[in-house]
């Protein structure tokens, strides 16, 4: 349960001189000779900063490669079907490579990568510009609805780890770069499958999607929750992380199940254990490098790690 007495002050190295000359003149009239000898042009080399030492309060989920759509792929297929339509073939790996955004910022920097743009000077004589970004968005939508359900089954260990969040007492919040229209599919189909966040924020909600930390903030509102720091940010993309860490909120990446490894679980199965382990590790180097607290492989190993994090507040730390 959340409580004041969850603040404390500490005292930190000198971040600013304090100048006390004359303060106890309130209580004594001025340039008393106890002023003189305490307070006169006296200088304290601390100052006083208060922190949070209780627990977590929320746990804020991403959707595709986090909670449903192992190795994400919805969007992903949709993209390459849509840059296909206009004679521009992209692979994979550039449909993935801005996950996280909202997806007409994404279709957009798909675009800007130096291989697709030659592909698109090719085909059109031009570079791609603002409005075959927008016309790509707008066959995008109707061709992403159309699909969603079929890559909505719920990541294993999703329900089991929101189960454990829930006995925690912990309020539970996502943020999807899908919009509001294809969320209402999305929602329908996570909860016939069990699952229901409390809080839904999608990019199409806020003036920015990620790596702004809108979506975060909007969520705390909903949730009621703060200060940030009592918030654990979950997501599978190097955008989802910024958003937590722009946020000031606690990061997990997610290597196994999301966008960086790009795999389902049939297709990991089939991987050699040396290649699977190699890539692996390189999804996992992504997510520290864009400054996560935490890598794991999937949801399944976040309620442990909520027990560091909790720890870590008790000692005064913060994100």
């Amino acid at each position: 349960m959340f409580s004041l007495n969850h603040f404390r002050l500490d005292s930190r190295p000198v971040l600013a001189h304090a100048d006390f000359t004359g303060l106890n003149s309130l209580s004594r009239g001025p340039d008393s000779d106890h002023d003189k000898q305490v307070f006169g042009r006296q200088t304290m080399n601390f100052c006083f900063q208060r922190s949070y030492r209780g627990p977590l309060q929320a746990v804020l989920l991403d959707w595709a490669g986090t909670t449903l759509d192992y190795g994400c792929y919805a969007p992903a297929v949709v993209f390459i079907e849509v840059y296909k339509r206009k004679g521009v073939p992209i692979y994979i790996e550039e449909a993935r490579a801005p996950m996280g955004a909202h997806k007409k910022v994404h279709i957009g920097k798909i675009s800007q990568i130096e291989a697709v743009s030659r592909r698109w000077q090719a085909a059109h004589g031009r570079q791609p510009g603002e409005d075959d970004v927008e016309a790509m968005f707008q066959e995008f939508v109707p061709l992403q609805l159309a699909c969603l359900a079929d890559y909505s089954d719920l990541i294993p260990g999703t329900l089991e780890a929101v189960a454990d969040f829930r006995r925690r007492g912990l309020k539970i919040g996502s943020t999807t770069g899908y919009t509001t229209e294809m969320m209402k599919i999305l929602l329908a189909e996570a909860k016939r499958r069990g699952y229901e966040p409390d809080a839904t924020v999608c990019a199409s909600d806020v003036p920015a999607g990620r790596p702004e930390p809108w979506m975060c903030v909007q969520n705390a509102m909903h949730l009621r929750v703060y200060p940030f720091e009592a918030c654990v940010k979950v997501d599978d993309t190097l955008p989802g992380i910024d958003e937590g860490l722009n946020a000031g909120m606690w990061t997990i990446g997610l290597a196994r199940t999301g966008n960086e490894l790009g795999l389902n679980a049939e297709e990991i199965a089939r991987l050699e254990p040396g290649v699977l382990q190699a890539r692996l590790e390189r999804a996992r180097t992504r997510l520290h490098q864009s400054g996560a607290h935490y890598v794991v492989d999937g949801i399944w190993d976040v309620p442990a790690v909520l027990d560091d994090i909790n720890a870590r507040l008790a000692r005064g730390e913060r994100p």
